[in-house]
């Protein structure tokens, strides 16, 4: 008789990838020149730096996290140690449809979640192997897609784009 086979866990690669170049998107979007730090680099994926080269502000470290099922927990693994490698961690979940709980299309447009240290330091659980930050329950509307990508354009001192 064979034996039960474990549930097997889903993998995307492209997906993570095509996150961390969605986010560098938005970001370049709003004026916000990004850069993808080399692949497998430990604590953060992109590097945030004010256009103009004469202002001499220390670059934004941003980590990327992605969900790709929209029915997924609203969490994220991070461990603790990671906390330093990076300012602002963003979480995209890119809602690309229902994978546990239902199997309807679910389907929805991509959001954001663009988080400060800090928020994560508060909302981490540690007492788990995955160390997992869980945001469902929470009201984190203020960090949410345009509204919070200004939390980064604030701290390198970036005004809105607008015709002089």
């Amino acid at each position: 008789m064979n034996a039960p086979q474990a549930k097997s866990s889903l993998r995307f690669p492209l997906k993570s990838h095509g996150a961390e170049f969605l986010v560098q998107g938005y970001l370049m979007r709003r004026n916000i020149l990004t850069y993808k730090a080399p692949p497998n680099n430990e604590g953060y994926d992109l590097i945030c730096i004010h256009p103009d080269p004469g202002k001499k502000l220390h670059p934004i470290r941003v980590q990327v996290k992605s969900r790709y099922a929209t029915d997924c927990d609203r969490g994220f693994p991070v461990k603790e140690q990671t906390f330093i490698n990076f300012d602002f961690l963003i979480v995209a979940f890119l809602n690309v449809g229902n994978f546990y709980r239902s199997r309807a299309a679910g389907k929805q447009e991509p959001e954001f979640y663009t988080l400060p240290t800090e928020f994560i330091k508060q909302h981490h659980n540690k007492t788990s192997s995955w160390e997992k930050v869980l945001l469902r329950g929470l009201d984190i509307e203020e960090y949410k897609n345009e509204r919070a990508f200004e939390l980064i354009a604030t701290a390198l001192e970036i005004p809105y784009p607008s015709r002089p």
